[in-house]
Order: C-alpha cells, then sequence, then structure tokens
C-alpha cells in the first residue's frame, strides 16, 4: 500500500512525538521506579483530568504561574495513557516493582497498539484533526475522561460503548495531534 505524503507525515510526526514521551517516560523510571503501580485506576484517570482540566484553564487565562506550559501536560496525558492501558492488564497481583525492560516493552506495545488504531481511524476520518483546534482537542481529552469515569463507575460495565482501554488510546491520540500541532515534533 502506497502511502501519501500528509500519511507519511503523520508517521514521522507521531513518531517523533512518542519518541519524545518514552524518552522522558523511561528516565522517569530509572529515577523512580514503578511508583506508579501504586495507583488505582480512577487515581489514574484523576491525574488525567488534572492536566487535561490544566490544559484548559491555560487555553483560557493564556498564563502559567508555574513554569510547566501546555506541551508539558499533553506528554503527561501520552505517558498516562500508557500507564493506565499497562495497569489495565496486569492483574492487581502483579508486583510494584515492574522490571524497566518489562515496562520498556510494555510501554512500546502500548503506544504501537494505539498508533494504529488512529491510522485506522485516519484513514476512515481523512486527517480531519489536522483542521482541528487544538482546544477542541483538549475537550475531546475531557469528555473522554467523564466517559472513563463513567465506566469506572458502571464497574467497568458498558452496554453499547468502547471500553476503558479505547477510550484511553483516544486521549492518547488526541494529546500527540495537539503536540503536532503545537509544533513538538517539528
Amino acid at each position: 500500500m502506497e502511502k501519501t505524503t500528509s500519511t507519511m507525515d503523520t508517521t514521522t510526526e507521531y513518531n517523533t512525538i512518542i519518541t519524545y514521551c518514552k524518552d522522558l517516560f523511561l528516565k522517569k523510571t530509572k529515577d523512580y521506579g514503578t511508583a506508579w503501580r501504586i495507583m488505582r485506576p480512577s487515581s489514574i484517570t484523576d491525574q488525567l483530568f488534572i492536566k487535561a482540566q490544566r490544559i484548559r484553564t491555560l487555553e483560557i487565562k493564556k498564563v502559567s504561574k508555574v513554569g510547566e506550559g501546555i506541551a508539558d501536560e499533553y506528554v503527561g496525558i501520552v505517558n498516562y495513557c500508557v500507564i493506565a492501558m499497562i495497569q489495565l492488564e496486569l492483574p492487581a497481583a502483579a508486583s510494584d516493582d515492574l522490571d524497566y525492560l518489562f515496562v520498556e516493552e510494555k510501554y512500546t506495545e502500548k503506544v504501537n497498539e494505539t498508533r494504529d488504531l488512529m491510522f485506522a481511524k485516519n484513514h476512515d476520518y481523512g486527517e480531519a484533526w489536522r483542521d482541528m483546534r487544538i482546544s477542541s482537542l483538549t475537550d475531546l481529552i475531557l469528555m473522554k475522561l467523564h466517559r472513563v469515569k463513567q465506566i469506572e463507575d458502571n464497574n467497568g460495565q458498558t452496554l453499547v460503548s468502547e471500553g476503558l482501554k479505547a477510550n484511553y488510546q483516544d486521549m492518547l491520540n488526541y494529546a500527540v495531534f495537539a503536540l503536532i500541532k503545537l509544533g513538538l515534533a517539528a
């Protein structure tokens, strides 16, 4: 299958963003280990909510008083979505201290699954995200977080809707799109 120029650009840009996010994630893993293993799914959801809400606040107020900007928060969303997906598949009895190479392998696995989903959706939607405002991507992430909270409140059960993993994947992809639009892939 021949790729179009925009698909090749998307592939390169997406991979550049993921490389940046993964590098930061793995450095923090060396610094802190896998302390995030202690977090329950609802705590990860709340952490994602805090980051997305902060982005929205910064978009509205246009000023940051703590130094970290919007791009840093989107990177955090990418990495917390990966954490959430890893946590979803690990048994509750799994060790809190995961091996560095295992974590690196799982990070890559989750991102590859998510990137494949993005390309399938991108094919069907024709890269519509490129014409969206970054603020709309923020709002979509916040909407997905409200959905995740509702699914969590329903003990993970859905009748006809996507599950938790699909929502985390969508949020990760929206955050990557925002980072591309912010120029982090340049």
